[in-house]
């Protein structure tokens, strides 16, 4: 995982078993569930890159004073 995660995120990628070859990711905050992919990805690094955009999305709407 990469180390350019803040504290208190988490991203966990693994495997599908359909489409084979494919991987979904899920972003935890504070061990809650915050996002997962809605899509397979072809690698492990475009499900991980997602994954990071994700977290940057949930990151400005904390800090923003959004609903989460």
């Amino acid at each position: 995982m990469s180390d350019s995660i803040p504290h208190p995120y988490t991203i966990e990628v693994s495997p599908l078993p359909k489409p084979a070859g494919h991987y979904q990711w899920a972003v935890r905050r504070s061990g809650r569930l915050v996002e997962r992919s809605d899509r397979p990805h072809p690698t492990q690094a475009k499900a991980e890159a997602s994954a990071i955009a994700a977290v940057e999305r949930d990151m400005h709407s904390v800090a923003g004073g959004g609903r989460r």
